[in-house]
Order: C-alpha cells, then structure tokens, then sequence
C-alpha cells in the first residue's frame, strides 16, 4: 500500500485524531470561459471535538457566491490505496467528481469526467510538487499539486442553471496539517491560448522551535514541457505589489518567469481557513482574475512563452508583508 508520504494525493489523516486539516480543491473552467467554479472537499480535526466536522466548500466564482457545506465527521472517507474521496453523497478523484448537494444556499448536482491529466512531475526521493519537504515532519501546511491540467466531459446543475464543461479545463491541489500558513498569495492558471498551466504557492511557513521561512512553488507546464521555481531546487523570486495586483519575477539557473496579475475588487469573495483547531473566515479569492506570463530563456533572453489567461484564481491570506520583498 503507498504510502502517503510517497504519493502525497492521498489522504493523510488515518492516524490524526486533533488539530488537522485536509481539503483538496478542484477548480473547473468552461470551454467558453465563461463559467468557473472551486469545489473543496475536506475535514478538519478540531482542538475540540465540536469543532471537527467534514465539509464542502462550494464556490459560483463567475458569480462571485459561495456557501460552506458543514456535516458531520462520519460523513468523509477516503482510501488509503488511492486518491478517492467522499463526502455525503458527493464524490472525488483524479478520474472523476460526482456532486449532490440540495442546500437552499447552494444546489448543485451533476457528473464530471476527467481526462489527459497532466501531473506536477516527481521521483521517489522527490515526491509531488513539495518534493523533499513532504519529509519534513510537524510542519504547519503541506501543499500538493495533484493536477497542474486536465479535460473535462459532463455537465453540472448550479442553482437552477445547467452548465455543459465539455472541453473545459481543470486543476486539482491539495493542503494539510495543523493550519494555513502566516501568509500567503496563491496564482493558478489554465485557460491560455496554448496548451499551458501555471500554479504558484508562496507563503511565510513557520516551522518546529519558533523558526520560519518564505517558501514557494512555481510550475509552467508548456505542452508537455515543464518548469520549475520552487524553494527546493534553489530558485529565486520576486514579488512586488502593483495596486491591488502582484508582479512577480521567478529565476533558476536556466530560465526567468515573469508573471502579472489583473483584477476586479468586486469579484474577490471571503472563504473560510483552517486556524487554531477552527474553520474561520480567513482568506480573499478571486476566479475571475487574468493572469500575463512571461518564460524567457536567461543565456540570450529569448522568449519562450507570453500569453494571458482568463478565469485565473488568485488568492490571498494573512499579512501579505511577510510574503512581499521587503
């Protein structure tokens, strides 16, 4: 049986009995892009038993609307041999999702197929999109990348509006532990042009015996070509604030990313975090965000990637200070 170090998709929390979380967040765009939603399934494990509950974050980003489905803890399962998840009626993988929820808040029925799933690439001694660091016991926030890209087939029923996402664009990461970080700003695009996607963490992550650091993970996946600017493999970054947006600069031995974001105030919504043993409100997230990026090739400057994606999530969380350059 793998085990979840190795594979970190699965489900880590079998053997937790308080003060952890686990959610994975699957990110859905139409062919059109007009339409884009966040679905998360998860459980927290309070401080205190009448804290811990499993749920289902439900997220309308076109329409800017969310709704927390709470429920019971019995109501979450998940395998231990693969990445298969289950909430109430609703259901998850890297295969599939099955949603069923009739909430007055927020009604969504619906089936969705996955194919062509594209991963964050790894080996054994480097698994998943945290590589080494999945080793590092007791850190506060674990993140993967379960999914940089993916089709979809099917269609969904949201508050009373059928959706088809045939030929739409999907993206799957996960987060566990004790709690989000101090800070963060996360990035994540797949509706180019080209065939590309990009996904980028960076937060101010406190470690065992009061220490911290400014991690990150950046990863463009041009067609079937993939670069990384992760904290691991000794890249550097850079991120400036410009308005309400970010600019940032990501540079490792061979190639510098450049990357832009654009949006509307209107369209960030207030989603709920894990924070001391609770779900709080505790992070702003726009779906309707566009992203410019920019891969150039460092010996000659040579440009090998600049497109802008619509329907961008984009994500932040604590005091943006201890994320930006200084």
């Amino acid at each position: 049986m793998p085990k979840p170090v190795f594979n970190p998709d699965l489900y880590h929390g079998h053997r937790r009995r308080r003060n952890f979380f686990e959610g994975w967040y699957f990110k859905l765009v139409d062919a059109n892009q007009e339409e884009v939603f966040a679905f998360i399934p998860g459980l927290i494990k309070g401080k205190k038993a009448e804290h811990s509950h499993s749920f289902i974050h439900l997220i309308d980003g076109s329409k800017a609307f969310m709704h927390y489905l709470k429920l019971p803890v019995e109501e979450f399962s998940a395998a231990r041999d693969k990445f298969a998840v289950k909430v109430a009626d609703s259901s998850f993988s890297l295969q599939s999702l099955e949603l069923n929820v009739d909430e007055p808040e927020f009604s969504v029925q619906g089936q969705l197929a996955f194919s062509r799933v594209s991963k964050w690439p790894d080996s054994f001694l480097s698994p998943g999109s945290m590589g080494p660091y999945n080793f590092l016991p007791r850190m506060q926030c674990y993140s993967q990348v379960c999914a940089m890209d993916m089709a979809l087939s099917g269609q969904l029923t949201a508050n009373g509006r059928t959706v088809n996402l045939d030929g739409g664009r999907g993206y799957v990461e996960k987060n566990w532990g004790s709690a989000f970080p101090y800070s963060w700003i996360w990035v994540q695009a797949n509706s180019f042009p080209s065939p590309a996607s990009i996904s980028c963490s960076l937060g101010h992550i406190p470690m065992p015996l009061g220490t911290s650091f400014r991690g990150f993970l950046i990863g463009l996946m041009v067609e079937d070509e993939f670069f990384e600017f992760t904290t691991a493999n000794r890249s550097k970054v850079h991120i400036q604030l410009s308005g309400a947006d970010i600019v940032l600069q990501a540079m490792n031995k061979k190639y510098l990313l450049t990357m832009a974001t654009a949006t509307r105030e209107e369209s960030f919504i207030t989603l709920l975090g894990p924070r001391d043993g609770q779900m709080v409100p505790l992070l702003q997230e726009n779906l309707q965000g566009r992203v410019s990026v920019k891969l150039q090739r460092r010996g000659d400057n040579k440009i090998l990637f600049q497109e802008t994606s619509n329907c961008a999530g984009i994500e932040y969380g604590g005091d943006q200070m201890l994320v930006l350059d200084q």
